[in-house]
């Protein structure tokens, strides 16, 4: 194997060295032939296996370019590093493999099982039907029951500076009323907001239904807010303050998204898609929980616990837990 190794690597090195595409020197393309018989050129020989200079061009060219510089900061390098660390080692191990049988033995069972387990998945799929077999019946109870999803309200862009007195909330409207653009209103919500969370942001709540809900995760308003934007039309401030809790907003109506209905026609490919891979997924868990009471034996995953906590390149940097092994019911 040594000699092998060796004899490809230099082999490849010398091929690598004397070779450069024609891009990377900026002459024309050359004719059909000849780039035929470029790429046909042999680099390296590993047993049987013959790898071309098309071989590791057509592999780089697969390749991201962040991955292809981690082979070298110019073609020629990346080129020569990418054959020395990855074609020719590839080689290696596959005929080391073959003179092991190994390619007989573990890989070869390995791909039957997972053959097979796929194989059985498509079983169940096949049993199940297609996707358009789900009745309409089917559809039309999901709908009903997760409406919410596909009804949503009107909801409206409200942007609130919240002052603590309401004399403060009137002369805050009343500066914000004689120049009604972002900048003014931004500079007012940031002198006088006690909302912390949106006076940097010129008191964008975001999107509010009625119940005050923000599209904004976590924000919720007082629903007096959005009932009083309501009363006046997009791009207007609500002309007086408006009392939320202990405080007075002053509150712009900025936009609104309209409401938005859909039919159960309009989405049925969708339900019968969900409907369709929850029941995949309800009859590959059932068949899996009876296989594992009746076949699954002698399991422990304790001997897991006592691997060195980094099993190094060789295992693909796979990180496992080091240290005394859980006790029954989880506690260390």
């Amino acid at each position: 194997m040594r000699r092998v190794l060796l004899a490809a690597v230099l082999c490849a090195t010398l091929v690598a060295s004397t070779r450069t595409r024609a891009d990377d020197a900026g002459t024309s393309p050359v004719d059909p032939a000849a780039e035929k018989a470029r790429r046909g050129a042999t680099v390296a020989k590993v047993g049987d296996r013959v790898i071309t200079v098309g071989e590791l061009e057509d592999r780089l060219a697969a390749l991201p370019p962040f991955q292809r510089a981690t082979f070298g900061a110019d073609p020629t390098t990346v080129r020569r590093a990418f054959l020395q660390q990855i074609l020719v080692p590839e080689g290696l191990y596959a005929l080391g493999a073959a003179e092991q049988k190994l390619d007989q033995t573990v890989p070869t069972s390995f791909e039957v099982e997972r053959a097979v387990s796929s194989a059985t998945l498509r079983a169940i799929r096949q049993k199940l039907g297609p996707e358009s077999a789900i009745p309409m019946a089917d559809v039309q109870a999901y709908y009903d029951a997760n409406r919410d999803r596909y009804d949503t309200p009107e909801r409206y862009q409200i942007w609130r500076i919240l002052c603590k007195t309401e004399e403060e909330a009137k002369d805050v409207l009343a500066q914000a009323s004689k120049s009604l653009d972002i900048k003014t209103f931004g500079d007012l919500a940031r002198d006088h907001s006690l909302d912390k969370s949106s006076n940097l942001r010129a008191g964008n709540l975001g999107f509010l239904s009625a119940d005050g809900v923000s599209n904004e995760p976590g924000l919720k308003v007082d629903p007096a807010v959005v009932k009083a934007a309501q009363g006046v039309r997009d791009g207007q401030l609500v002309p007086t303050p408006v009392p939320e809790g202990d405080a007075f907003a002053v509150v712009w109506r900025h936009g609104t998204i309209p409401a938005t209905r859909r039919s159960v026609d309009d989405v049925a490919a969708q339900i019968r898609d969900t409907l369709w891979k929850a029941r995949v997924k309800q009859e590959t868990d059932k068949l899996v929980a009876s296989l594992r009471a009746s076949k699954l034996k002698d399991y422990s995953d304790g001997p897991l616990f006592d691997l060195p906590t980094t099993l190094g390149a060789d295992a693909g940097g796979l990180i496992v837990p080091h240290g005394p092994r859980p006790r029954e019911g989880g506690a260390p």
